[in-house]
């Protein structure tokens, strides 16, 4: 009998342990971490469509223009002139964002932009901004697509390379 309580009380301890186990929450140091979303980038570093199409249409000098969205999306449309980086949340695209920049002067005008998804919950962007931010570049805007690069842009009618 005192086998069988014994026995009991090891199961009751045994399950008590496996609850707390399991409600822990993961320690912050077993996460991937995420990048931060679009909207840490300031306002005033932002773009609209609309401004970005006037000056793509104007006759004075154009910014560098930078896709850091997905290869998918910038392969079935994409702002013309565009250059496709990398998507902004992976290191290695980030990298290539440096390599693609250095030697560029700081005041050199340049557009990011990803239009993966809607722009609260964009991984790319911000991740770019802050590298060419840390590189020292002073005139980075980034296109503030609020649904998708589809919605925003291409059924609008503006300028799209395919």
């Amino acid at each position: 009998m005192l086998a069988a309580a014994h026995n009991k009380i090891l199961a009751l301890a045994s399950a008590a342990v496996l609850v707390v186990i399991i409600s822990i929450p993961v320690s912050a140091q077993w996460r991937t971490p995420q990048p931060e979303p679009a909207t840490v980038v300031p306002q005033a570093q932002l773009i609209t469509p609309e401004d970005l199409v006037k000056i793509l249409q104007s006759k004075g000098p154009k910014p560098l223009i930078l896709n850091v969205g997905p290869r998918m999306l910038f392969a079935q449309a994409h702002i013309p002139d565009a250059e496709f980086i990398g998507q902004g949340s992976d290191p290695a695209a980030l990298d290539t964002l440096k390599k693609r920049v250095s030697g560029l002067a700081k005041t050199r005008p340049i557009v990011l932009y990803c239009g993966c998804c809607p722009w609260s919950h964009c991984p790319n962007v911000a991740p770019a901004f802050k590298q060419l931010e840390s590189l020292g570049f002073t005139k980075v805007k980034v296109l503030y697509i609020p649904n998708n690069l589809g919605v925003d842009w291409v059924d609008k009618g503006y300028p799209t390379a395919r």
